[in-house]
Parts: C-alpha cells; structure tokens; sequence
C-alpha cells in the first residue's frame, strides 16, 4: 500500500454525548450533534445549515483534498480518459409513438441531455429533423445542481408535463409545457416524485406529493390552468411505512396507483372515461403478498408472489372485474426461476425473469400459449426489456450488453423472431473487446452457498495474486447488480486491476430466497458473502489480501462499513458511497424519509428487542473498534434525502477516533448535491476520478 505521507492533522469532531435507552440497552452518541435540527428545511435551503456543522464538513473536504492533493494530475489523467470513451454527442435511439418518435440526446460539452422528437419513421441520427422540446443545459443553466425528472406528453402530443430538482434533495417541481411554442405554462406544482401521468384529453394530470419527510404519500388531479391549492385530493395513504407511485396504460384506459414497502403491495385504478371516479382496490393488501397490474385490452395481466409463489407467476382477470377472486393462473409459478417484470401487447405478454443467474427475456403468443425466450451466448451478460411505446405492436426493444461487450439495442419482433441491431455504443476512444477476458466463479460462503462473482481483466494481467482488485458489493432490496459493459471500470482494468462484483446475498441474483436470505435476521450473510467473494478472488489467483479495494453505495455502503469492522486485514482500502452506515439510529427515528418503509427490510427495532438486537449486532457506526482500519473513503451528499449526511460524518468521526492503525479515514461532502452525486454527466466523472484515484493510490498504482 502507498503510505499517505505529509498530512495535516485530520479534522477532531467534537465530542457531545448523547444517550439513548430502549429494551433496557442504553447507548451513547457521541457525534449526535453533526445531525442538525433543521434538516428537513435545509434539504429545501441548504444555505441554513448551521455553522458549526458546515465548518465542519468543509474542514473534512480540505482534509480530503490535502490527502489526494499528490493524485490530482492522475485524476485529470482519469476524466480525460473516462470523457474520452464517451461519445459526447451520443443520442438514444427514439421511440415511436403516434406520428412522432421521441428520444434523447447530448450535445458535445454538454452537461444535461435534451428531449426531442422527429417524425414517425425519420432518421434519428439526422440532427436536422430532431425539434428540441427541453433543453437540460438551457434549464440547468447557472444552477450548481440540476436534474431532470420525467417527460410525459399528451396523447395528442401539444403538451408535455416534465420535472427537475435543483437541490439534490429530491423535492421535484412539475411544469407544463406547450410543445408548439416551447413556453411553459403558469402551473408550477412543487414538492413532487418528479413525473405525472395525464389524462387522455391533456387538460390534467395525476402526481405524487411529497411529504416533509420526503414519503410519496398523497396523489392529485391537477387541472391545467388552476392553482396546485386547488387540486383534488385522489388519494391519501395513511400508513407511513407506504409508499405511493403511480402509472398509466398503454391503452391510455387506466391510471393505475400503487402502494408498497418492500414486501407488500396494493393497486387501485382509476377508468380514465370517468376521470373523477374512487380509486378502485384490485385487491387489498396481505403483508409479504405482492402483486404488479398491467393492461392487456379486456384483461389486466397480475405478476404476484400470492399463495407461496416465492418466484412470482402471472394471473389474469378481466377488467370488468379485476378483484383477487377472479384472478385465473397463465404462468405458474417455477422455483428457481424469479420473473421479474411484465408487459402486454396486443397480441403478445412478455416477461423479464432471471434463471441460473442469468436474465431471459420470455414472449407468449397470447392467441396460442406458445412461448420462447430469446438466446444468448456469453457466459455472462446483462439485459434491459424496454417494450414499446404502443400498445398495437409487433416490436419491442431490449438492450444486451456484458463486461466485455458494449451496450446493444435491438428492435425484437415477437411474430417472426428477428432481431434488428439499432445501435452499438460507440467508443470513441478505442475498445477492442479481445483485449479483456469475462469469467464468472462460485465463491463459498460460511454455510456453504455459492456466491456467483462476475470478473473482468486484460488478458495480460498476472493471475499470480500481484493484481490489484476493485471488488464491488450491493446486496440490498432484492437488486440485482448486473454483469454489464462499463467503460469507466477499464481506466482500472487498463492500469492492471482485476474488476469484481460480488453477487451477494440480498439481492435476487439467484432468486426470490436470495434476497430472503440477505434480509432481516439474515442479513450478515450479504456481508460474510463479500468476504466470501474476497477470499474466492484470492485463493483463485486473481489478486492477494491487502490488495483488494472494496466500493459499494448507499446501502452497499452498509456492506463497507460491516466488512470494515469483520475483516480490515483483507482490504487495502474501502469506498463507501453514500454509506447507510448509522443503521440503528436510523431505524429508531421514525422521523427520516425512509424508516417506516425500511422497516421490512431490516427490521423494526423500535418495537422488536430482537429486531434491535440484531441491528445492533452488525450496524457499522455501533460496532467500530479499536483495531487497525484500512484506508477508507467516505463519500456524502448535503441534501441527500435517503443517506442523510451525517451517517458517513459520524462514522468518519468514530472510526478516526478508534483506529489504531495509520491509514488516513477521509471524508468528501458534496455541498451541492443529494444521494447520487453531481447531477451533469462529466461532473459525475470527476468524482469518479476522484475515488478511482484513491483506488490507485492505497493500490500503489498511482503512478500509472
């Protein structure tokens, strides 16, 4: 490892202790008061945030700096490279709907993408046809953080309701916009979930609002003309472990609203004929049954997991009378085979389902029940299931894309199974895939379990255990990390890195009991699993203990903060993105955005003495200990509604305090930013050099 020589002394938190006592367990918090009081103000207007606090973190970001000042040119070096591989005017390939097709694109130096259409069937890479309906620079211009929401048109294509956040803290503003003239409209509808849904004639819409803990848990009709004051009330959801989202058909017959947590959920829809009409229950929510509504003409499509189909299966029920009682079997349900989206069309249902650790992309004839999944052949891959725009339709798009292999998309057609190659991602500066090699090995976890690990490196990499690793790790929520092509990985890859993803328990890698078995009272097996993954990389040849770098975010970021404390010996230094890492804390404060609804996942220790305990047991911030820490990076957002700030400051604080070995723990604050970071495509890049470029450094790779 390269030793950080010559720093200043690190910043010293001051310590206030603050105790707490719950099950007859009384902690302390030292660093409590990093928390401020105004928070919810401040994700709104972060020029509040008390003084203390800000001088604080700006104090840790020029410790930072300080740290990695003697990287700064590799950094360029790193940007220059990951610009580089991107193509800066590249454009999506757009998507047919009406007399219009509407895409996306970047102009060269451009920031934020903008939104056009051209005519039906013109040619998208003729920058001539495009009209420019919203323009992503033009509206971000002067704003140190800017991110575009959704863009909805009307069925007739006049108007389009489309979102943004200037804050990062995830607080949307809806505006309308008439597509003739390019002006938007009086209406401003703030505090929302950043896109809507209209109504078929595009005189009004439906949102989310966003509540002052950040919990979508109202909807509204908002009438174009009128005052957001004056909006209807559709429905409200009491229940603050629930969420609300809302979508619409491609039929433009229903609006469909949804309420879930992790492992529940219910659907009411509206008729859009009777726009006015009560929210109709499809069928009332059971905790741990989930259920997903999708229109196919005279029958709703229901992907669920009711009556122990773990791996989920497909009903279906007509519209006239959708209730649970009415719901017929069409895919049953096949352990070990997890479907994971569908869709309808007028002739055919597709699916998304993974099987083996592999995704497949299912079609079923709707007329004859014959069904087929499109092949593949790499070991490893990664897939995306677009559909299409309308409902009347042969043709559905999908992107294939693996470590190796650049991003693809195709137009399928269902009817004759041909396959239309759209686009390949281009990479401006070079990419020959036979440079790399893609493996896939089985990791042992402690009770036997194989951890499946997707690896990409050069061909003339070393497999003696000289390499370097960047093993990155999830493992929450039943995500699941795809093996897919990234081109900023191979400024590592190319310095001789081995690059690894752990497909560790938590996620649905292998399947609904995947995600079970990573969750709740089972959730050390994600992080035994990621040591698993470490240990399998070095037994294997592929690098050696003390030279592996582990990253992961949000609560990926738990995963760090866990396998800091288990095993610091195997890593030469940790990345925590946005680190989840105060878990404890978090779930006893039923105040914070996401703690009702999180509660499923991890459990609710606030009425549960084993729930507490457990999370007690393994959350980061309450289990560091006086031992030698590697170098750890800590990344955080102002304004980040779903990993407060003060989680990564906290545990910064405390691992500095306790750490008895010589490795510099840092801390970088975003002051303008929220959970993902900056919000413009090379700000982004930046501070991926910026974490690639202390990878490199504990990697004694700075040089390169």
């Amino acid at each position: 490892m390269t030793e950080f020589s010559n720093l200043p002394a690190p910043p010293k938190a001051e310590t206030k202790p603050q105790h707490d006592t719950r099950h007859g367990r009384k902690r302390t918090d030292e660093y409590a008061w990093l928390r401020a009081d105004n928070w919810q103000a401040m994700f709104k207007d972060p020029t509040i945030l008390d003084a203390g606090i800000r001088a604080h973190l700006e104090a840790e970001n020029a410790y930072m700096k300080a740290a990695l000042a003697d990287t700064e040119a590799l950094q360029k070096k790193l940007f220059a490279e990951m610009r580089g591989r991107i193509k800066e005017d590249d454009s999506s390939v757009p998507g047919k709907d009406g007399p219009y097709a509407y895409g996306s694109a970047y102009r060269t130096g451009g920031e934020q993408p903008y939104i056009y259409r051209i005519p039906r069937d013109g040619d998208f890479n003729d920058v001539v046809l495009r009209t420019v309906l919203l323009d992503g620079d033009k509206e971000g211009d002067g704003k140190a953080y800017f991110d575009l929401g959704g863009f909805d048109h009307t069925s007739d294509h006049s108007r389009a309701l489309w979102g943004y956040d200037d804050k990062g803290s995830e607080f949307y503003t809806l505006r309308v916009r008439d597509l003739e003239t390019g002006r938007d409209l009086d209406d401003v509808i703030a505090n929302t979930g950043g896109s809507g849904v209209w109504a078929p004639d595009g005189k009004s819409f439906f949102y989310t609002e966003v509540d002052d803990n950040h919990r979508p848990s109202r909807v509204f009709h908002h009438i174009v003309g009128t005052k957001q004051s004056d909006d209807r009330l559709v429905y409200e959801e009491k229940d603050p472990g629930f969420f609300v989202g809302l979508g619409g058909s491609l039929l433009d017959d229903f609006i469909f609203i949804d309420v879930h947590d992790h492992q529940t959920s219910e659907v009411r829809i509206i008729p859009t004929g009777q726009i006015d009409a009560t929210p109709e229950l499809v069928a009332e929510r059971e905790t741990m049954v989930e259920y997903d509504v999708t229109e196919g003409g005279d029958v709703f499509y229901i992907l669920t997991n009711d009556g122990g189909a773990k791996d989920f299966k497909i009903m279906e029920a007509p519209v006239s009378a959708p209730g649970k009682a009415n719901w017929k079997e069409l895919v049953p349900h096949q352990e070990g085979r997890l479907i994971l989206a569908h869709m309808a069309f007028a002739r055919h249902l597709v699916w998304l389902e993974r099987f083996a650790g592999l995704p497949r992309i299912v079609i079923r004839d709707r007329a004859t029940g014959e069904e087929y999944a499109i092949a593949f052949d790499e070991e490893a891959y990664a897939l995306g299931l677009q559909g299409a725009n309308e409902y009347d339709t042969d043709i559905i798009r999908f992107s294939y894309s693996s470590m190796t292999t650049p991003s693809q998309l195709y137009d399928y057609n269902m009817a004759t199974r041909a396959r239309t190659l759209l686009k390949t991602q281009e990479v401006p500066s070079g990419h020959n895939p036979d440079d790399y090699v893609t493996r896939r090995i089985q990791a042992k976890a402690a009770d036997g379990e194989l951890v499946p690990v997707s690896i990409v490196y050069r061909k003339d990499t070393p497999l003696d255990g000289t390499a370097p690793a960047l093993l990155y790790g999830y493992g929450a929520y039943g995500i699941t990390i795809p093996a897919s092509f990234s081109t900023n990985c191979l400024s590592l890859v190319d310095r001789g890195f081995v690059y690894a993803i752990a497909h560790i328990r938590g996620g649905k890698d292998k399947g609904f009991a995947w995600y079970e078995n990573g969750k709740m009272g089972s959730k050390k097996n994600t992080f035994s699993d990621f040591i698993a993954a470490a240990d399998a990389l070095v037994a294997e040849g592929f690098t050696s203990y003390g030279n592996i770098v582990a990253e992961g975010g949000s609560a990926g970021g738990m995963l760090m903060g866990a396998v800091a404390n288990m095993a610091p010996e195997k890593f030469a230094g940790i990345i925590a993105a946005v680190p989840f890492v105060d878990v404890l804390n978090t779930m006893l404060d039923d105040t914070l955005p996401l703690t009702p609804p999180e509660w499923p996942e991890w459990g609710n220790p606030i009425t549960s003495e084993e729930a507490y305990d457990y999370i007690a047991s393994y959350s980061p911030y309450d289990n560091v200990a006086t031992k030698p820490y590697p170098a750890i990076f800590a990344l955080a957002g102002l304004t980040d509604p779903r990993v407060t700030y003060w989680e990564p400051a906290k545990w910064v604080a405390r691992l500095r305090e306790h750490t008895t070995g010589t490795a510099p723990i840092l801390l970088r604050t975003n002051m303008d930013a929220g959970h993902g970071g900056a919000s413009g495509r090379f700000q982004r890049l930046e501070e991926l050099a910026l974490e690639y470029a202390f990878a490199l450094k504990v990697a004694g790779k700075a040089d390169s």
